[in-house]
């Protein structure tokens, strides 16, 4: 049977070879086969060769490849190309200005530098891709029959892998065995994207109803997929098995490169993607690399540079053809005579002295400028990195910065654009009251719990002397997409997943349970609604015992019962216990199958976690044929006493009384495990969920199994989430719904029999709209929930309609999403509830000391207005004062008026003359705005979006509701684009994704919502908090520190014109009085080195200052220190130092026997003198000793240089020079002198600019800097 097994497969995968030679232009999907039956044939043959291996290399370089391609690397920067292209000309006979080889070692030196950081850099990451490449799975062999051990790098495509337990997955796997009764698998993506709650994921149906351990010997089917891709929520393609069936993969089998399987004791697929070719290793793009507003200013002033050297170098060349032109056929003896012999025409050698002086004037072009940013950059991340105060002890999670060129843009923020559920909110959803038939349940003793909660955090502030306790307000949003959880961790890249460092976090994190502290799980019930509750347990009891039908129950009973049953079963949260993985159960399915007479219908549309996708995916799907089959069974008629089983199905032999106390729900959302927790606050707990059914225990009734047929998941198009149930009590199936009050409401329908029903009806929802306002005020999240009874006939009929949505191949979602509405109509309406989402520590002070910072906060929520306008007013958005003006419009013309009368009310109110004047403004008045999402796509179109601009820059709080994703990114891009204004975008959600990168610095806050803002993020923050420290303290410091290096970068490369003066005096021939030694390092290493110091360092105010005085941060938005005048101020102040430091010392020396370089030596300590003066004058904060080792280590350098060169430059040599100099009086005076005199400009423009500066501060601000810089 093998044999022929195999021969099968060959001659199948030479016909499938031939097919793929049809379809290599469209590459659309991959075939997998199974590498044994492929085990004896030669390489060529196995179809599966093609594919990428499961070794990972995220390494750059070889030891071959390594030197000329960084060199590549590094010559895409132009000013390195630049640079070697002067070293080269200095090889040119005709034209160099120094020894050639004396030329080549800044170069060289740069280069080294940059070579040495990307060497270190990219054996780390050798290391760890052999950590990883080097650990153990189980692999089965075809030769042994058995799984053997392998390295992950040996895992090929087509591989059958056995998993088990708190194992790694190495590779994409698909599931084709579990050893769960369910055939289900539990993963923990933790390592691969932070979320700590646990995914099912399911054996691909083929099988599914396997009696016996899975043989991968007996596999002949052959996998056809769609190709590699890094969408982590989407996998479709079919297995194909012998006899021509095909059935659908989906997401729900494929098990992620990186994940964790949890609670399964073992579990065995078959590899589809491996090594590089993983959705994981897809997904890791690494740190993001943008340009800075202060690197493009300095770029335009690199280019200055270049004019200014190009004019000198052209002024000398000009100069020396004159001076050349003037002895006319006479030459001067020390004339430079052409390659020939002959003598050289001005023009000729005024070109060729063009040359030269470019050479000379090199360093006017920063070299060590480049790489000393780099470095900066990447001692400021560092110390970032090392600031406790941005560390979260709660959350174990620091910041991060992952674009490492852009720190200085933190200093220079102008508008900052917030999400609001889980960045000012906590995204802890905790019950707190419910309206069910109409009457409403506050929940008094609940929120005294609450209150003692808040005052607790507020005595463990105090006690840690985190400041003065912050009120708590009600916050709230609207229901949004189910959304993933995450325990805040720090994000790594994928290359660590794996590792035994990954292995260790994810075995940490699988100990605690989200969503599950104290505060969310211990709800204190209402004593009316919990009576009501009893009441309604207690009839049902006394109804199964006379075996009576659950319809004499009255309806604000039944209703009541219906509420909490769906808060407890409209949900996707999994039931588990840890660390007890389920076995498998052989009779399991037979025992399933007395209790069901409907198969699982597990074609269940799924959560859809990504915000901006419309419609859900598939599950699974059944044959049509057997569902619709199975429909048409009589069930049998049972009595109320049996819908309830003492001891529920697949778990014989335990005992659940010993386990509920064990039992964890992994929710993925705060919001359903919000609600699971308040069911079973009155005793309607969640038990058990399987694919087929959700077990529950209700008070004196015990265990109820509730048969699942569908789930339809939350996506947020529909707002909404539905599961279809075969109701254990009437037999009936039953749609429970829950979802925003905005939809759910539109598809209430009263019932169609009866005044007095239609009435009582229309009194509910009356009722419940006025409760969900009244909740909507006080800041809570709410949902609504409703029910529907369906016939067999209109559920079969739906059935059979989904089921050909589910198997279409075009328009799949379209087909599914308008399947799901076809259902969820005409409800009967059951209750709403309202849910807590508390504001962050620190969110109001934030806000209002990033206001008194000038920063413009706008905040982009999806929430409904009413409850968005609650949160702006707790977290200090919105103001009591402040007039509010609401945009609300049905039309774009609507619109359109409504923003014209509020232009027109603007310039009335705050006397604005016309529209441009008022478009033109940047007057910030005491209004806010709020819009909503339907008026703000008006807004945004091109007709409009310049008078909404208008409109929003005259507000000072912007509030939009209701807005997509898509809206988030172009309210950003707007306003970057139209004000040309630095923006930040901060959010926690993959809703907030878009925004985050369409600004100029992106934070994600590590939060509850996933990886995704984290990953697209520049910058991670655990907190919204901590954002006031990285702007106001760390951005300031880094923008003043990287500010003040350009520039004093720019103002001592003028150090070359020394030399421009000397020109005058030796016929413009390209001579140098200073030594080459001293021309070479003197920017690169004497006068650079304390910069690199003071630009990591310096601290022109202490960090409590900052943030004490928020308003020094303007000098970040205004660009005030680094402004293009400066840059030209910087240039005329060196001119006019290089000219004292030049003529001082000629006047000095004029008419004594001191050859060239001895007098030139003095200029050069004199230069080096007052640069190091000049950067103590702009420095804030004096390192200790700093200025004194530098000018040790010239002098050392200098004597032992000039000590030891006795003949190096015949007939000139600088031997004993330095010694000689340090013997001769005048020289200590003019080091004295020159200094002084050359500085005297720049001190008393300090000076002045100092007073004009701390003028333009109230005096409690001027006199608060002053003091806190002399304790400083």
């Amino acid at each position: 049977m093998a044999r022929e097994a195999e021969e099968t497969g060959m001659v199948t995968g030479s016909k499938v070879k031939k097919q793929r030679k049809k379809k290599v232009k469209e590459n659309k999907t991959r075939i997998v086969h199974a590498n044994i039956l492929y085990d004896h044939a030669k390489g060529e043959e196995n179809p599966n060769r093609h594919y990428a291996n499961n070794k990972i290399k995220t390494t750059k370089y070889t030891l071959l490849s390594f030197l000329p391609k960084n060199l590549f690397e590094q010559f895409h920067r132009f000013a390195n190309v630049y640079f070697v292209f002067i070293a080269l000309l200095n090889f040119v006979p005709v034209v160099n200005a120094f020894q050639p080889e004396l030329a080549l070692a800044p170069v060289v030196f740069i280069l080294s530098v940059t070579a040495i950081k990307d060497l270190w850099e990219d054996y780390r990451r050798h290391r760890s891709d052999k950590e990883i490449n080097h650990m153990d799975c189980l692999v089965y062999s075809r030769l042994e029959r058995r799984y053997v051990e392998r390295y992950w790098k040996e895992v090929r495509v087509g591989d059958f892998i056995r998993l088990r337990c708190n194992e790694i997955l190495p590779a994409d796997v698909l599931l084709l065995s579990s050893s769960d009764p369910d055939r289900l698998c539990h993963i923990e993506t933790a390592t691969l994207d932070g979320e700590t709650n646990l995914k099912q994921r399911q054996v691909v149906r083929s099988f599914f109803d396997l009696d016996c351990d899975f043989d991968p010997s007996k596999y002949n089917s052959i996998i056809e997929c769609e190709k590699p891709n890094n969408d982590l929520n989407r996998f479709r393609g079919y297995i194909i098995h012998r006899n021509g069936r095909r059935d659908g993969l989906y997401k729900e089998n494929l098990l992620l490169r990186g994940c964790t399987i949890r609670n399964t004791e073992e579990a065995v697929g078959i590899v589809i993607y491996a090594g590089h070719e993983t959705k994981a290793m897809l997904n890791n793009n690494g740190p993001r690399y943008k340009r800075s507003k202060l690197e493009r200013q300095m770029n335009v002033d690199v280019f200055w540079c270049v004019i200014i050297l190009l004019v000198m170098c052209l002024f000398a060349a000009v100069g020396h053809g004159l001076w050349m032109f003037q002895y006319g056929d006479k030459r001067p003896v020390f004339d430079v005579l052409s390659p020939e012999g002959t003598d050289l025409s001005p023009i000729l050698s005024a070109i060729y002295l063009f040359l030269t002086m470019i050479i000379v004037f090199q360093v006017l072009i920063p070299i060590s400028l480049f790489v000393s940013i780099e470095i900066v950059k990447i001692c400021q991340v560092y110390f970032i990195h090392q600031d406790m105060d941005l560390y979260d002890e709660e959350t174990d999670s620091h910041l991060q910065c992952r674009a490492l060129n852009i720190t200085e843009d933190l200093g220079q923020m102008q508008y900052i654009f917030s999400d609001k559920t889980g960045t000012l909110t906590e995204n802890k959803m905790v019950f707190r009251r419910c309206t069910v038939a109409g009457v409403e349940y506050s929940h008094d003793a609940n929120a005294r719990r609450l209150a003692m909660y808040q005052e607790m955090d507020s005595e463990e502030e105090e006690c840690m002397s985190h400041g003065g306790t912050l009120t708590r307000r009600d916050s709230v949003t609207s229901h949004q997409s189910a959304r993933v959880v995450l325990r805040s961790q720090s994000t790594k890249s994928h290359r660590r997943t794996g590792s035994r460092a990954e292995a260790k976090r994810a075995s940490i994190l699988s100990k605690h349970t989200a969503f599950s502290s104290p505060m969310e799980k211990d709800i204190t019930p209402d004593p009316q609604l919990l009576d009501k509750v009893n009441e309604c347990s207690s009839q049902l009891d006394f109804m199964r015992f006379h075996s009576q039908p659950m319809s004499q129950l009255p309806s604000d009973l039944s209703d009541i019962i219906d509420f909490f049953i769906a808060l407890t079963i409209c949900n996707t949260v999994v039931v588990s216990s840890p660390n007890q993985p389920r076995q498998k159960v052989n009779n399991a399915l037979s025992d399933r199958s007395s209790l069901t007479s409907l198969c699982s219908s597990s074609s269940s549309l799924i959560t859809n976690r990504s915000s901006n996708r419309g419609c859900s995916s598939v599950l699974s799907s059944p044959s049509a044929e057997s569902t619709l089959t199975k429909l048409d069974e009589e069930r049998p008629a049972r009595g109320l006493e049996h819908a309830f089983s003492p001891v529920p199905p697949n778990y014989e032999g335990k005992t659940w009384a010993a386990e509920e106390g064990e039992l964890r729900y992994e929710a993925e959302s705060p919001d359903e495990a919000a609600l699971v927790y308040a069911a079973r606050a009155y005793k309607c707990s969640l038990v058990g969920r399987l694919p087929d059914q959700v077990t529950v225990e209700l008070p004196h009734l015990g265990k109820l199994s509730f048969e699942l047929l569908h789930t339809l998941g939350f996506d947020s198009t529909r707002k909404r989430m539905s599961v279809v149930v075969r109701h254990p009590l009437t037999d009936q199936i039953t749609v429970y719904t829950k979802g925003a009050d905005s939809v759910i409401m539109d598809l209430i329908k009263p019932p169609s029999t009866g005044k007095k029903l239609h009435r009582k009806h229309s009194f509910i929802v009356y009722r419940t709209q006025n409760y969900l306002n009244l909740y909507a005020a006080d800041g809570l999240r709410t949902l609504c929930i409703a029910k529907k009874i369906l016939t067999k006939e209109e559920y079969a009929c739906w059935l059979q309609r989904h089921l050909e949505a589910e198997t279409a191949i075009q328009g799949r979602e379209e087909l599914l999403f308008e399947s799901a509405l076809r259902l969820e109509t005409n409800l009967q309406l059951l209750g709403a509830t309202g849910i807590e989402d508390r504001l962050q520590d620190g969110v109001p002070e934030t806000i209002a000391s990033l206001r008194k910072a000038g920063l413009q906060i706008w905040v982009l929520t999806g929430d409904k207005q009413e409850t968005a306008i609650n949160i702006a007013y707790a977290c200090k958005l919105l103001e009591p004062e402040e007039e509010i003006l609401t945009l609300n419009a049905d039309s774009q013309e609507a619109c359109a008026l409504l923003l014209e009368e509020s232009l027109h009310y603007i310039q009335a109110k705050f006397l604005c003359t016309s529209t441009d004047q008022a478009a033109k403004t940047f007057h910030m008045h005491r209004l806010g705005l709020v819009i909503d999402g339907r008026t703000l796509a008006y807004a945004l179109d091109k007709n409009l979006e310049d008078k909404f601009l208008a409109v929003a820059r005259s507000c000072r709080s912007v509030l939009c509701c209701r807005s997509t994703p898509l809206q988030k990114s172009m309210v950003v891009k707007l306003v970057r684009n139209k004000l040309k204004v630095m923006t930040l975008a901060i959010g926690d959600g993959a809703n907030d994704v878009s925004m985050i990168q369409v600004a100029d610095v992106g934070v994600g806050i590590s939060g509850q919502e996933g990886m995704q803002a984290v990953m697209a993020s520049d910058f991670a923050l655990p907190r919204f908090q901590y954002l006031q420290k990285l702007l106001l303290v760390h951005g300031h410091w880094c923008y003043s520190r990287l500010a003040n290096m350009i520039l004093y970068f720019f103002y001592k490369n003028m150090f070359v014109a020394l030399i421009f003066w000397y020109q005058f005096y030796c016929g413009f021939s390209g001579s140098a009085m200073i030594d080459q030694w001293y021309l070479i390092f003197f920017n690169l290493m004497f006068s650079a080195f304390p910069q690199l110091i003071t630009g990591t360092l310096d601290k022109d105010v202490s960090a409590e200052t900052l943030q004490q005085l928020p308003q020094l941060y303007m000098n970040g938005q205004n660009s005030e220190e680094y402004k293009p005048y400066m840059f030209w101020m910087n240039m005329i102040d060196a001119f006019y130092q290089s000219l004292v430091c030049f003529f001082l010392p000629y006047f000095a020396y004029a008419d004594s026997d001191v050859d060239l370089f001895t007098w030139g030596t003095p200029i050069t300590t004199l230069a080096l003198f007052t640069i190091l003066l000049h950067l103590g004058i702009e420095t804030k904060t004096w390192v200790r000793n700093l200025m004194g080792s530098v000018i040790a280590l010239f002098f050392t350098v200098a004597l032992c240089y000039n000590a030891s060169c006795p003949t190096c430059y015949s007939p000139s040599n600088p031997y004993w020079t330095m010694q000689r100099l340090l013997q001769d009086p005048l020289f200590y005076m003019l080091c004295v002198i020159t200094p002084l005199a050359a500085l005297l400009p720049r001190y008393a423009g300090v000076v002045v600019l100092m007073s004009e500066h701390a003028n333009s501060f109230p005096e409690r601000v001027r006199m608060f800097c002053i003091m806190s810089y002399i304790c400083y």
